[in-house]
């Protein structure tokens, strides 16, 4: 009889059960981080005990530590060494325009010339770009091609993977977006690029493979690296993280996507979470976006243009009508309308395609959870095709049962907001301000294999930000990871959904970068956002150190403008004071909470120094009380080692007070009984074995992973099958 496989699905309406053919016995990958460094014979003494362990590869640069094969028991009982400071089960990452170089500065830029007299371009800077591999053959790159390391197949050759339904193109266009210089340009088109294929066949890669590439990157001393890549994991502590915060100790800038999986807070992944590397999340180019307006109403409806969709630019008003799911059965009567049709079981260009083969003249398809989205079709459409918010589709679905309705399109010009799908922070357990930056990532046309294409993603925004650090990097070439940093950040420009409003410092960072004025700041403040802690019945106090650096030639004066009163919060800063050409100074800042009157969890805002005439803008964030963050992510359910036993991981941000999985019967949700419960567990990465005796029936079940911390609960909802051997 067949064993199990874990099949964490999404709970759909369908009754199918995909279920994967069986796979050889377990064994787990992890990496092991060690207290302090350890010769090659003394890891092999560490794991020497453990028969069933084998050693895979040692990292000296990005971590010191090594990654180990073998049964979960085993790898378990060496993580109780006392040389071991943390073993962590290998995860698994996925991959994540030239107006986007007009929008943060880039042609201004190319007006600036650095020390010797060149044009800033990226010429004598090498970036890293850790991802698919990159298409050295490409027009518009071979001229940048520096070589590079496939950490995949473990050669010297990082071309795209170009396997039939495989392929990837990823890698490629993120390069382009950094380095360019042929028929598109790039940020820095005259940068060095070195390619780091540590994402395999489809996108899809592991721990090691990215710390294999970012040990590689430290040895070869790039002075950029770029990973559009990523987790959903909300935790400091992942080896990936830790290892860009080693390559910034070693001198190289670090710059990660933030991740995909906004708008909710609290999405930010590994590495995005990375203290000491640039954090970047999506902000819009300059678009046309349409709105509908349905007559006999005022009220505008935005539609989000699907990439791919044609001109929205509609001369007339158009009759809508229901098209179902856009399955082909579902659209009747669609002919010269406009078809509402709502996401899911088919993909957007199936629905696009069959509307248009009915006869519609345009697709609206609104989306099947709360909020809107932004998504790709995979073939350009002669018809408009765009998204709607959950809530307009409803209320417009609801319209077409009562009554007939037609909508005109008004097109208004929109950017700088934020992209919905960009994932959002604070960070779990440090509450850090994540991501630190934003950049354009909507609409980005660069290169991929054969040819060039537009995507969106913080995949594509997280290059803009490499690219400008190229530029910076070139211009002053003296500058720590950290100044680089503070420059983009300190002179960032705020954004937020309309002209009245911001959004959340940790959902925008600094602001959306201005690579010019980041280059030709003479004012440096670091660290560039603030995090005051978390407050206790002992300490209603909390203080923060800034270092205040005066690169310019003349002296400077800087003083602080005292924040709107908040009721509950209040704050003390330095008097005025003066820097001297090359200076530098530390000041302390102390912001006090009164928790009788101030109740709210969080409190973040910008803090504004003025240094002559530029104003830096100073992100800070804190934590009241326990806030809302999810209290478990990242479950994964398999088989164990022996046979008749399972296992399972989960990701604690913040540990729990009651953790448990709930077992349910998937048809009526009755409940059958715990497959687990466990209380008062630390935070972090919990992995346990379930005995053959702890198992319920063979079967299949709707799973509750829930976790209860400080008043608050979360959960998480998978289908797993389960099949016992003697059954």
């Amino acid at each position: 009889m067949k064993w199990l496989i874990s099949i964490l699905l999404t709970l759909q309406t369908t009754s199918t059960v995909l279920i994967h053919p069986p796979i050889p016995k377990s064994t787990q990958v992890a990496i092991v981080v060690l207290k302090q460094p350890q010769s090659e014979q003394q890891i092999k003494q560490i794991i020497t005990p453990y028969k069933d362990v084998k050693l895979r590869r040692i990292f000296r640069e990005a971590l010191d530590g090594f990654s180990i094969e073998g049964s979960p028991e085993a790898i378990l009982r060496l993580s109780q060494q006392q040389r071991i400071l943390a073993v962590s089960p290998v995860a698994k990452y996925r991959a994540e325009s030239e107006e986007g170089v007009k929008i943060i500065g880039g042609e201004e830029v190319r007006r600036i010339f650095d020390h010797n007299n060149q044009r800033l371009t990226g010429k004598g800077i090498t970036v890293g770009v850790i991802d698919t591999g990159v298409d050295y053959t490409h027009p518009d790159l071979k001229s940048n091609y520096a070589g590079g390391h496939d950490l995949v197949d473990n050669d010297r050759d990082p071309m795209e993977t170009l396997a039939v339904g495989k392929a990837t193109i990823h890698g490629t266009h993120v390069a382009g977006i950094i380095a360019a210089n042929g028929k598109i340009k790039g940020v820095a088109p005259e940068a060095k690029i070195v390619a780091y294929r540590a994402l395999g066949p489809g996108g899809g890669g592991t721990t090691e493979q990215v710390l294999a590439a970012i040990e590689q990157a430290i040895k070869d001393k790039v002075d950029v690296v770029n990973l559009s890549l990523g987790n959903d994991i909300n935790g400091p502590d992942l080896p990936i993280s830790l290892a860009l915060n080693r390559a910034v100790d070693k001198g190289i800038v670090a710059v990660a996507a933030s991740g995909n999986s906004g708008p909710d807070v609290w999405t930010v992944g590994s590495p995005g979470t990375s203290s000491k590397a640039i954090s970047v999340g999506a902000s819009t180019p300059t678009m046309e976006i349409p709105s509908l307006i349905i007559e006999g109403s005022r009220k505008k409806i935005r539609v989000q243009p699907l990439e791919g969709s044609a001109n929205w630019g509609l001369d007339r008003s158009l009759e809508l009508a229901d098209g179902g799911l856009g399955r082909k059965e579902d659209l009747h009567d669609v002919q010269g309308k406009m078809v509402l049709i709502k996401r899911g079981t088919i993909t957007f260009t199936e629905k696009a395609k069959n509307a248009f083969e009915a006869g519609a003249k345009a697709v609206l398809i609104y989306n099947n959870l709360s909020g809107s989205f932004m998504g790709n079709l995979d073939a350009p459409m002669t018809i408009p095709v765009g998204a709607l918010a959950l809530g307009d589709g409803v209320i417009l679905q609801k319209r077409l049962k009562e009554h007939s309705v037609a909508a005109r399109v008004l097109i208004s010009e929109e950017r700088d907001r934020l992209a919905d799908f960009s994932s959002r922070g604070p960070v779990t357990g440090t509450w850090e301000i994540k991501p630190d930056i934003v950049a354009p990532g909507v609409s980005i046309n660069s290169t991929i294999p054969g040819g060039y294409l537009s995507l969106q993603g913080t995949s594509m925004a997280a290059p803009h930000v490499a690219g400008a650090c190229a530029l910076i990097k070139q211009a002053h070439p003296e500058w720590t990871p950290a100044q680089i940093k503070a420059a983009l950040m300190n002179t960032a420009k705020p954004i937020g959904p309309n002209s009245n409003a911001l959004y959340r410092t940790y959902e925008q960072g600094a602001g959306r970068i201005q690579v010019d004025d980041a280059i030709q700041t003479t004012s440096l403040v670091s660290p560039s956002s603030l995090r005051f802690g978390k407050y206790t019945e002992e300490n209603n106090s909390h203080k923060a150190i800034l270092k205040i650096e005066n690169t310019g030639e003349k002296t400077q004066r800087y003083s602080f403008k005292i924040p709107y009163r908040v009721e509950g919060v209040s704050w003390r800063f330095p008097l005025s004071f003066t820097l001297g050409s090359r200076e530098s100074k530390e000041i302390t800042i102390e912001l006090q909470i009164d928790p009788q009157v101030f109740k709210r969890k969080i409190h973040d805002g910008f803090l504004q120094l003025e240094a002559g005439s530029e104003l830096i803008q100073i992100p800070y964030l804190y934590v009241l009380e326990e806030p809302g963050y999810p209290r478990v992510m990242g479950f994964d359910f398999a088989y164990g080692d022996r046979p008749g036993e399972y296992r399972y991981e989960v990701y604690l941000p913040g540990g729990a007070e009651e953790f448990g999985i709930a077992l349910f019967n998937p048809e009526d949700y009755r409940f059958v009984g715990f497959l687990d419960t466990e209380t008062n567990v630390k935070k972090g990465q919990l992995r346990k074995i379930i005995p053959k005796e702890q198992l319920p029936a063979s079967g299949t079940y709707l799973v509750k992973v829930f976790a209860k911390k400080a008043g608050k609960e979360d959960f998480i909802e998978k289908m797993i099958m389960i099949e016992k051997k003697d059954e």
